[in-house]
């Protein structure tokens, strides 16, 4: 039986295996393993292609994550706004900086933060809003930016899947006050092991995470601030830099494979991603929905499909945050979708017959109650 991986790294590095371990054998020979040339050259060729004047390089996107805050000036006491359908790293964040996360539900057709629920929760306490862009597509900033400038609230984009994608022109990363991005192996850019970063325009925020992510130096050997050991390595920086100048091609190929899903997928009772009007979707995960997901995943297994799920216990829900005080039935829409999404396998390397396999399975193991929907 072959199988159909949900992910294949191999694939990727072989087709850049040259450029690659020329980078890595760079690094390796200059003895610059944290930080050094090849974060800095990385560091503004990120910011370049974010559309923003700078990016700090850290060592995960949770780092990121925890940086922007503490730049942000959040801290004990205050209520960060997120939504309760992400990865747990979204609240650990919000926590590690003192703070307490406050969820909002997310809009059931796009799977990101609602804006139309978002001032219905905010308080006196509110310092930041983090909006999800959640499986590459960009949650609806317009909205969110606009609410937040009227309360005078920082956005910090959580855009830790959505690199490369855009919001009515707009790059994601580019339009909060600060931004953060993820490069685990499997992200769209993804590191040789851990990776993230922090881009922004303001060039006091800059400094300052570019000292926390150091140990608080400004000069060497005087703190001027509490910090935090999140310094990329260099080899991460030097097999990014590679990577970057192929996300565009790998990022066009992800749509193109959505495309083909959708053809395929039509008539089945899979609900393919529906995509925000105006926006550029570039698909680190391809979530659908199918009503009876356990029994789909388990014939996809059995035929060698391997299959995901992003993800299948809301945060308000999770046994470590219960001390949150939230209950089931908080977030409707967060617990349907939660029940309901399979992952499928997306990569830039999947083939046509690859993807018509796996329609092949959903179709018999899920006939057609609904029609998919189309991408835009």
């Amino acid at each position: 039986m072959t199988t159909i991986p949900i992910l294949d790294l191999k694939a990727q590095y072989r087709a850049i295996k040259p450029e690659l371990d020329a980078a890595v054998h760079q690094v390796l020979e200059s003895g610059h393993f944290a930080l050094g040339p090849a974060v800095a050259e990385f560091e503004q060729g990120f910011a370049e292609y974010c559309g923003v004047r700078e990016a700090i390089g850290v060592n995960s996107g949770t780092s990121a994550l925890h940086l922007a805050l503490l730049a942000a000036g959040v801290g004990p006491g205050d209520e960060v706004i997120t939504t309760p359908f992400t990865f747990v790293a979204t609240i650990a964040a919000i926590e590690y900086a003192g703070a307490t996360p406050v969820f909002v539900d997310i809009d059931p057709a796009y799977y990101t933060l609602d804006p139309a629920k978002l001032e219905a929760a905010m308080t006196t306490r509110t310092r930041a809003i983090v909006p999800v862009h959640l499986y590459g597509q960009p949650a609806d900033m317009d909205p969110i930016l606009e609410i937040a400038r009227a309360r005078g609230v920082a956005v910090i984009e959580d855009a830790c899947q959505a690199h490369g994608a855009e919001y009515h022109g707009r790059r994601c990363g580019s339009m909060g006050v600060i931004s953060c991005f993820s490069f685990y192996p499997g992200k769209n850019l993804g590191a040789c092991g851990e990776g993230g970063a922090v881009v922004t325009s303001d060039p006091q925020l800059a400094a300052t995470m570019r000292s926390l992510r150091a140990w608080g130096e400004d000069t060497r050997y005087v703190h001027t601030r509490r910090g935090f050991n999140y310094r990329m390595d260099g080899l991460q920086g030097a097999v990014l830099g590679v990577k970057l100048r192929y996300l565009e091609g790998w990022t066009e190929a992800r749509r193109q494979r959505a495309e083909v899903y959708a053809r395929y997928l039509a008539g089945t009772a899979a609900v393919i991603p529906q995509v925000r009007a105006g926006v550029r979707h570039v698909y680190h995960v391809f979530a659908v929905r199918v009503p009876n997901r356990d029994a789909v995943r388990a014939q996809l297994t059995a035929a060698g499909v391997q299959t995901g799920i992003h993800y299948p216990i809301p945060l308000h829900l999770q046994p470590a945050y219960r001390d949150l005080g939230y209950g089931a039935g908080d977030f409707p829409v967060a617990e349907r979708i939660a029940g309901e999404v399979l992952s499928l396998p997306m990569y830039p390397e999947l083939t046509d017959g690859q993807i018509e396999t796996v329609a092949g399975i959903i179709r018999a193991a899920s006939p057609a109650t609904t029609p998919a929907a189309t991408p835009v």
